[in-house]
């Protein structure tokens, strides 16, 4: 499998010849490289240059200039794909009506200006000298070019800046924008530059700001999916689509449901709420513990259960003291009823989620256990050299151990009234939830005999002990991974992929778990691959506070993807054990 076998210097170390039988089905196939890693790190150094190269290419092929090569691409957030495939379908017409931008034949903009000329907006004859004309022909005076640029860099509008003239749509040239106004205010020129980089992030559905907290500085491109999860540079791991922490199989709706109902402790709320009643004196919850409809408080106010309105303390058969509230309605046993069910149904998941999320907060201290016994066993005198086989089962036990602790709150919304209750009969919903649940408890099994073998002292036993534990964990890597591999494929095909409405997205199922993204190289000139030399950007805006990033679909020719070193001992690497931030030591 995957994680086991990799020959990739990136991942695991190799145990391949000791998966021999495990994998009779695909003996046959010919092996192919892994994917390398589709998402790449966009730091405020390689942002600017990224973005140039979005630019550059649809500037060369429709043979235009940047602010309207930016403006389209805006309009596209950025999807230089999808750009050329308007393109190609409806032509350059359609695409630049669609995106607002006017491409006007040039006027001669360097011809020799009039002595004087009348400014239509302020009406006032200035110097030849001190008005700009831009691209489309208009012509105004340069003190209210300058207002007006300013007025919009202020309203935000710095990307889609367009002419003053009347019914005009051209956009203004970004330099003429930028000259103008740095010479009043270099502030708000740098704010305009920035303005026009974070573009690159915001207005992007395949670039994102990395969520930490303190912010690291970093964006996080993807390539193909936005339903994915990704982990940054910086160590934290996040689910690229809604940007909360890595949560699948949950959908990002369903995770979002079940961090508020977790926090809120609404389902306890919802129980004291049906099933006591505020005194109307001092408005603690008061529990009825008897048949009597006639409640008194512990500091002494009795009210009437039915309507809990303050009575007086003498009751007899027919009616309370000083009260009177008419009948007692049936609905509200079928309402205490129905929140009882309600509690116990969130009880049970939840109970599990968090007994799984324990356990991999307490296995994630088997970090240094491991390396002890690893160390021990490399100082006898044993034939075992290759000790891989305990790292791929330590990572492929947090990973099986976190798919299925989000798998509970995947099921209790999945076979729950809140999302689904038009969606499925209650027959299928009952054979979806049997389906689901034999492949839950499955894994669970499998997942717990490989937290037992890895936690085996197996530094203390014998060689011939020590290699049927290695085959145990080996083969129990195999079939776990296996069995989160059905359960992705049950939740897609099966479950959320029979709706009639596909709202609710997974990131898919990776072996080798969370993918890191590598750093975007800075190189963007195809020249430069010769050299060997990284070209310094013509301008760099000064980004106070977070630093931008960015995205786009050209890989440039300079790596920044450092190896590391493979080698069969624990002590002198580093184990990636694909844990989240909060655990991580």
């Amino acid at each position: 499998m995957e994680d086991c076998t990799s020959g990739e210097e990136d991942y695991y170390y190799s145990d391949r010849d000791s998966l021999d039988g495990l994998e009779n089905d695909e003996s046959d196939v010919q092996w192919v490289p892994p994917k390398g890693p589709t998402s790449k790190v966009i730091t405020k150094e390689s942002l600017l240059v990224a973005q140039r190269e979005d630019l550059r290419r649809v500037m060369d092929l429709l043979s235009l200039r940047e602010f309207h090569a930016r403006t389209l691409l805006i309009h596209y957030r950025w999807d230089v794909e999808r750009l050329f495939a308007v393109l190609v379908e409806k032509g350059s017409s359609f695409l630049f009506d669609e995106a607002g931008v006017t491409v006007v034949e040039k006027h001669d903009l360097d011809s020799s200006p009039f002595a004087t000329v009348a400014c239509n907006i302020c009406m006032e004859d200035v110097p030849g000298t001190a008005v700009t004309k831009m691209e489309c022909g208009h012509n105004f005076c340069n003190d209210c070019w300058t207002e007006h640029f300013i007025v919009k860099i202020n309203e935000g509008q710095s990307k889609r800046i367009r002419c003053m003239a009347h019914k005009c749509n051209a956009i203004c040239d970004e330099a003429v924008i930028r000259n103008l106004v740095r010479k009043r205010h270099p502030d708000l020129a740098d704010k305009f530059d920035r303005f026009l980089l974070e573009s690159y992030i915001e207005d992007n559905k395949m670039v994102k700001w990395c969520p930490s907290t303190p912010h690291c500085g970093n964006a996080i491109r993807v390539e193909d999916d936005e339903f994915c999860e990704v982990e940054c540079s910086c160590g934290l791991q996040f689910c690229f689509s809604c940007l909360a922490d890595a949560h699948s199989p949950c959908s990002c709706l369903m995770w979002e449901l079940w961090t508020k109902k977790c926090r809120d402790e609404s389902e306890t709320v919802n129980w004291i709420t049906v099933h006591t009643k505020p005194c109307p004196k001092c408005h603690k919850p008061v529990e009825k513990n008897g048949g009597c409809n006639l409640v008194s408080c512990i500091c002494g106010q009795a009210f009437c259960w039915l309507c809990g309105g303050a009575t007086g303390r003498d009751h007899t058969w027919s009616r309370i003291s000083g009260h009177s509230c008419g009948r007692y309605k049936e609905d509200r046993e079928k309402n205490a009823e129905r929140a009882k069910r309600d509690l116990y149904r969130y009880m049970h998941y939840h109970s599990r989620y968090k007994a799984h999320t324990d356990s991999f907060k307490l296995e994630s201290n088997l970090k240094e256990t491991i390396r002890e016994k690893v160390s021990n066993l490399e100082k006898k005198d044993s034939k075992l050299r290759d000790f891989s086989w305990v790292t791929n089962g330590l990572y492929r036990l947090f990973r099986s151990r976190r798919v299925l602790s989000y798998s509970y709150p995947f099921a209790f919304y999945m076979f729950g009234d809140d999302l689904f209750k038009d969606e499925m009969t209650n027959k299928e919903r009952e054979i979806k939830q049997n389906l689901f649940e034999d492949q839950q408890q499955q894994l669970e099994a499998n997942v717990e005999k490989l937290s037992k073998f890895v936690e085996e002292p197996f530094d203390q036993f014998a060689e011939d002990k020590v290699m049927q534990i290695r085959m145990q964990v080996i083969n129990l890597c195999v079939i776990t991974d296996n069995l989160c591999k059905k359960m992705y494929d049950c939740i897609e095909n099966e479950l959320l992929g029979s709706l009639q409405f596909g709202i609710h997205n997974i990131a898919p199922y990776q072996s080798k778990g969370i993918e890191k993204a590598t750093e975007l190289s800075v190189c963007w000139n195809p020249k430069a691959e010769n050299t060997g030399k990284c070209p310094t950007p013509d301008y760099s805006p000064n980004e106070p506070g977070r630093p931008s990033g960015s995205g786009g679909s050209y890989e440039s020719g300079c790596s920044s993807r450092n190896k590391r070193p493979r080698t069969g001992s624990l002590g002198s690497c580093t184990i990636d054990l694909n844990l989240p931030a909060d655990v991580i030591d």
